[in-house]
This record gives C-alpha cells, sequence and structure tokens, in this order.
C-alpha cells in the first residue's frame, strides 16, 4: 500500500480476497440478528450508565457501527457503546451535559482518525499488559459499584464524584432500599449466571431482562414498586411527554448545540475545546487500545488479520458521525464480536446486519422497552463488569507474574478505582517504562575483556587498558557503562573499547561519549574503538567524532585495534 493513500475499506478488501459465497451470507445473517438482539439492552444500559437517555446508546449502533464497520480494518469487530468508557464518559457527563459528551466524542473520533493517518495502529501493541489488565480489572469494580444503586432501588443524597464518595452514599442510602428492586435484581442475577450453563445456545440477558420485566409487573400489582425505564426517562412529540425511548430516528443536530450540565444549550469556546482535550485523548486511546485488542481476539479466533490503522481511521470516522446524531462514543466490544464470530459472521456485513436490527427495534419496540425494571438493566451490567474485572485472571496474573509486573497492574487498579483511568493509564505506562528502562540498563555493562578477547590482543604494554561494553547506550544506562573508563591508573596512554556489542546509541550516550573523549584529550589519552557497527559509527562521526591520528581511531575488530595500539606507542605518543 502507498504510504500517501488512506488505509480504508481494509476488512472489506480481506473479504474479497477470501472469496463471498452463499454460505458466508448466511452466516453474515445469523451472526447480525444474534448480535443485534444482544446489543439492544447493553447499549440502553451502556448509555444510561454514562449518564444520558437510553436512546442515546442506540443511536450510537445506529450510526457508528455501520460506519465503523464500512470503513474499518476488521472483518468481525462489532463496535457500540461498551463498558470500558462508563469510568471516563460518566464525569464529563455530569460536567458537560449531554451536548460537551458529544462534543468530547466528536473530538475523540478526529484524534482516532489522525493516528489512522500517522499509521500509530502498531504502537498500541506497545502497552504493556498489566496496564492494560490493572485499568480494565478497575474499570469492572468501579461499574459494578455504580450498579448497586438502581439494583437496590437506593436514593443517593447527592451526585458523588469519586467511588469512595460513592460508597459513602451507597452506605448512607441502605435504609431506602426497596424490596421490589431488590427481588428483581436478584432473580435477574441469578438468570445471567445460571442460565448459560442450562441452554447456552439462548442469550441469557434476554431471558433475565424478560423474567426481570414480569417479574416487576407481578410486584406491582402486590403493591411492591418497581422503577422502570419509562419512570425514568421520557421524550416530547408535539408538547406531549411520553414514556420511555423515542420510536423514531435521530435528528441530524450540531453537539454544541445541545443541552450543558445545567440544561443550556453549550456555547463553543476555545477555552470548552481545551477543557475536552485531556479527556478527549483519554477516550481516544482507551478507544484504540479496546478496538485494536478486540481486533486481535477476533483474528485468533477466525485466524484472520486485521489492519489496525485502517481500523482506527473507521473508529474516528464512526464517533465523528456520530455526536450528530445523538451517538455516545464508540469502540470494538470484544464479547459482541466473539459472539459475532461464534454466530458465524464472515465478513462486516454482520455489523450491518446488526445495525439494522437496532434500527428495527427502536422503530417496532420502543413502547416495550418503557416496561424494563431498572434494578434487571443494573443486573446485566454487574455481569458486564465481572466478565470485564476477570477476577480469576488477575488473580493468575498476580501469582505467576514478575514482581515489577504486579506493582504495575496493581498500581492501574488501585488509580483506576480511587481516581480515575487517565491518571492509571499515565502513570502504569511511566512505571512500566521507568521499570522496563531499569531491565535493560541492568543488561548494558563494562567490564574487562574475555579470555578470547585477551587472547586476540595477545601480550599489550602496561601503557595499553580494554574493555568491552556489551548492551544498548541509552540514557538509562550510558553513564553507568562509561563511567567506567574514566577510571585508570597514571601513566595509561591508550585504552581500547570492544563496542561490537553495541547495538544502538542513543543522544545521552553520545554526549557522554564526547565527554570522556574530550577528558581523554586533556590527559593525553587515545581511544581505539573497536567493532562499531555501520550505524553506530555513523552517529558517532555525526556527532563530530571523526577519526584523528593519535587520539581516536574506529577499526573493525581487537586484531586491529592491537595494530594500531602499537604503532602509536611506537610513534611517542605525547600528550
Amino acid at each position: 500500500m502507498s504510504r500517501l493513500s488512506l488505509p480504508l475499506f481494509a476488512a472489506w478488501r480481506q473479504t474479497l480476497r477470501a472469496g463471498y459465497s452463499w454460505k458466508a451470507l448466511r452466516g453474515d445473517l445469523s451472526a447480525g440478528l444474534t448480535v443485534g438482539i444482544i446489543a439492544i439492552p447493553l447499549a440502553m444500559a451502556l448509555a444510561i450508565a454514562v449518564g444520558v437517555a437510553p436512546q442515546h446508546g442506540l443511536y450510537t449502533v445506529l450510526i457508528a457501527a455501520p460506519l465503523i464497520a464500512l470503513c474499518g480494518g476488521s472483518r468481525f469487530n462489532i463496535s457500540g457503546p461498551t463498558a470500558a468508557f462508563v469510568v471516563i464518559l460518566l464525569p464529563i457527563t455530569q460536567q458537560y451535559g449531554l451536548g460537551g459528551l458529544l462534543l468530547c466524542t466528536l473530538m475523540a473520533g478526529v484524534i482516532l482518525i489522525t493516528l489512522g493517518l500517522l499509521r500509530a495502529g502498531r504502537l498500541i501493541e506497545f502497552v504493556p499488559y498489566p496496564v492494560t489488565l490493572g485499568f480494565t480489572a478497575g474499570i469492572g469494580i468501579v461499574i459494578a459499584v455504580l450498579q448497586v444503586k438502581d439494583l437496590f432501588g437506593l436514593h443517593l443524597a447527592g451526585t458523588p464524584q469519586h467511588l469512595l464518595e460513592q460508597v459513602n452514599l451507597l452506605i448512607r442510602a441502605l435504609p431506602s432500599l426497596q424490596l421490589g428492586d431488590s427481588l428483581v435484581g436478584a432473580a435477574c442475577l441469578a438468570t445471567l449466571l445460571i442460565w448459560p450453563r442450562l441452554v447456552p445456545k439462548i442469550p441469557a440477558h434476554l431471558v433475565a431482562l424478560a423474567i426481570g420485566a414480569l417479574l416487576a409487573l407481578a410486584l406491582e400489582r402486590l403493591g411492591l414498586p418497581v422503577a422502570t425505564l419509562g419512570e425514568r426517562f421520557s421524550y416530547q412529540l408535539d408538547g406531549v411527554e411520553y414514556p420511555g425511548i423515542p420510536p423514531f430516528l435521530p435528528d441530524l443536530a450540531l453537539p454544541w448545540n445541545l443541552p450543558g450540565a445545567d440544561g443550556q444549550p453549550l456555547v463553543l469556546s476555545f477555552e470548552l475545546i481545551r477543557q475536552l482535550l485531556a479527556p478527549a485523548f483519554a477516550i481516544a486511546m482507551l478507544g484504540a487500545i479496546e478496538s485494536l485488542l478486540c481486533a486481535v481476539v477476533a483474528d485468533g479466533m477466525t485466524g484472520s488479520k486485521h489492519d489496525p490503522n485502517a481500523e482506527l481511521i473507521g473508529q474516528g470516522l464512526g464517533n465523528l458521525a456520530a455526536p450528530f446524531f445523538g451517538g455516545i462514543t464508540a469502540t470494538a466490544a470484544i464479547a459482541r464480536t466473539a459472539a459475532n464470530v461464534r454466530a458465524g459472521a464472515f465478513s462486516p456485513l454482520a455489523a450491518l446486519i446488526h445495525a439494522g436490527v437496532v434500527l428495527a427495534a427502536i422503530l417496532l419496540l420502543a413502547p416495550l422497552f418503557s416496561y424494563l425494571p431498572m434494578a434487571a438493566l443494573a443486573a446485566l451490567l454487574l455481569m458486564v463488569a465481572l466478565n470485564m474485572s476477570e477476577p480469576h485472571h488477575v488473580a493468575h496474573t498476580l501469582r505467576i507474574a514478575p514482581r515489577s509486573d504486579v506493582l504495575v497492574l496493581l498500581t492501574c487498579l488501585v488509580l483506576t478505582v480511587l481516581f480515575d483511568m487517565v491518571l492509571a493509564v499515565g502513570v502504569g505506562l511511566l512505571l512500566a517504562a521507568g521499570l522496563f528502562i531499569k531491565r535493560m540498563s541492568e543488561l548494558t555493562d563494562t567490564a574487562a575483556l574475555s579470555r578470547q578477547q585477551r587472547q586476540a590482543l595477545l601480550d599489550l604494554p602496561e601503557h595499553v587498558l580494554a574493555y568491552a561494553i556489551r548492551g544498548p547506550l541509552f540514557f538509562g544506562a550510558a553513564e553507568k557503562a562509561l563511567s567506567v573508563l574514566r577510571r585508570f591508573t597514571p601513566g595509561v596512554k591508550i585504552v581500547i573499547v570492544d563496542i561490537s556489542a553495541v547495538p544502538l546509541l542513543d543522544m545521552t550516550a553520545i554526549a557522554a561519549l564526547d565527554n570522556v573523549l574530550r577528558d581523554y584529550r586533556q590527559q593525553g589519552v587515545a581511544l581505539i574503538l573497536s567493532g562499531p557497527t555501520a550505524q553506530v559509527r555513523l552517529q558517532l562521526r555525526r556527532a563530530g567524532m571523526q577519526r584523528r591520528e593519535g587520539q581516536l581511531a574506529y577499526v573493525q575488530d581487537l586484531p586491529q585495534a592491537r595494530e594500531k595500539a602499537l604503532r602509536w606507542l611506537g610513534e611517542n605518543l605525547k600528550p
């Protein structure tokens, strides 16, 4: 592919190369219907979790999912609202309202497109696994705590800003526990846990929601109230207010004209964009990590190969377009993608069909959604959080991982739970990078020559010292490795350094070596560098460290270094 060409429609090109058939079409139809049914309640529940009306989750699937499938780089990814974004999006909604959330999503889409155009898809692979596992587990814990309120019908005295405050308010609100909501939540949780073992082919969450809705109706007749979606959310049509979600398509609207946290339309300004820039970057980075990780999982299940840059551009376009139609942040969902593969998907057509199922649900079934109990949706998200946190996987990793990786994982998890995911990922990456640099610096050392190297030099006069540097010379190791060269006894005239095992230098190492050379010149000591690679030699020459007779030489191996040293000594080098 040309560097100038846009990496678009990569998934469709892969599909055409694989050869499309009637069997593939049947697989796409089956998978699209299955995943579409799964996506409907999840999209609504996740929209509620981030603080907006449930229809915005459906609009996300309706707009973002097909656009990402059309332009992206994975044949099997299913995109839409995901649980991972809850901890980022909820604070944005609380502070800036729906308009701020959609504007931030739009900005994240621009960042994702930029990352794709810059071919940054492969850079996501450098995010360490303990960082990903740590913040994912932390997000699962936060989401689980957020569902306790609706699961038990509690009435909180305020809007918490962080998890500890949330827990404190939940404890204080325990006397307001509603028996009806608690019974519905418990029944749905039990169904979600038991049903997959009994009838795995029928999605458990559909059965759980049906049982929850029927139980809620029965409890209402017995005088036990149960909070429903229709009681919590409503819409207006021709000046009349109706419960639930609107049974029609969203209108085109500029995100900055939508209401902010105070209910008034946002005022687009440079200051607002500046305030939303940091969360937009966080959304973009998490979206990139989630979507590419999802594509890797799909590749492992199918043997296919995704285009990471095309996937980033597709995700960016989806998040750029969705806010104009009320859609919130979208990314690829691992659970829905896995269900898509297991249901027989062959191409991105399955994702388009899944969006069509959501469209049909909006137009035909919207009135029925009003009867969904809030406790049932909370139970659904609680299971999503449990699966997302992967407690068994975290425990296994803590048991077998090196201590440094355990430290990174726990740091990311704790910071995600107590503060926010942006801080957790930033600190986790810095901590992982610092530990990696430390480990790499420990691999680089300066030591006396090996026996084989000493034999290559034979017997050298006492005026000549010889060392060997092994490993990369970068900012974490350069000073330690090169400091040895400054320690030698008086009377030394020549120092030979074997650098054949040095694969690379950075600017810190070059500056340190230049300082060593400057000290040698002042003391009348010559330096012979043996075995530098072509790249290392080019770097040193570009830095101004040119050959200079009697002061600096580059030779191919140690025998040549010996000949050069003896010749310089024979010429009576003087300081």
